[in-house]
């Protein structure tokens, strides 16, 4: 069974493991706990296919900064996340792919833009066609979520499985199956990672047969 590592970032309060708990455990965090670094694994099925993810939610606040160019290096995909009612948040990202794309040294990096709390419409300060125009920038997946209100939530794991060049959609919200929808973020990733590096088919040694005259 293959395994990915996919790393979740963005500024703290974001509500990245909110997102995170949400696709793995299926509950929602109410209580804000700044974190440092919290690592789950759950075994899914995408496109027929048995796979392992192993998600790293990774602190937002300043002082943690430093750690991010491990998670970075290790990481095979990267959900990027901010908040749509705060605007410093979204602010942030453009460093954090630049950042992303300095460690990997490549422009060429399986990732997802992420707007979360979309269920707070009222309280919204960025636009979702920011949001759409950015990912088209940043030339990978967009769509907006709500851990809470579980919207989305699978959708990200499966965008960030999919093609970069073939993931730029807007997404419509449905509650209605939304633990599929919720799982889609990551799936998304996985497809993405197989696409930039595909899995190497061990090739069966073939023996030698000696004659001897």
């Amino acid at each position: 069974m293959r395994e990915y590592k996919i790393v979740v970032l963005g500024s703290g309060g974001v509500g990245k493991s909110a997102l995170t708990v949400q696709f793995v455990q299926g509950i929602f965090v109410e209580k804000y706990d700044p974190t440092i670094e919290d690592s789950y694994r759950k075994q899914v099925e995408v496109d027929g296919q048995q796979c392992m993810l192993e998600i790293l939610d990774t602190a937002g606040t300043e002082q943690f900064t430093a750690m991010r160019d491990l998670y970075m290096k290790n990481g095979q995909g990267f959900v990027l996340v901010y908040s749509i009612t705060a605007q410093s948040t979204f602010n942030d990202l453009q460093d954090l792919r630049e950042q992303i794309l300095r460690v990997k040294d490549t422009d060429d990096v399986p990732m997802v833009l992420v707007g979360n709390k979309c269920d707070l419409e009222e309280e919204r300060v960025v636009g979702k066609e920011h949001g759409v125009n950015l990912a088209r920038q940043f030339n990978c997946a967009f769509m907006e979520t709500s851990a809470k209100a579980k919207i989305n939530v699978i959708d990200v794991s499966i965008k960030i499985s999919y093609n970069i060049f073939m993931c730029m959609r807007v997404c419509i919200f449905y509650i209605v199956d939304s633990t599929v929808k919720h799982q889609s973020i990551f799936y998304d990733l996985v497809r993405q990672i197989n696409k930039k590096s595909p899995e190497k088919k061990q090739k069966q040694k073939k023996k030698s047969l000696c004659a001897l005259l």
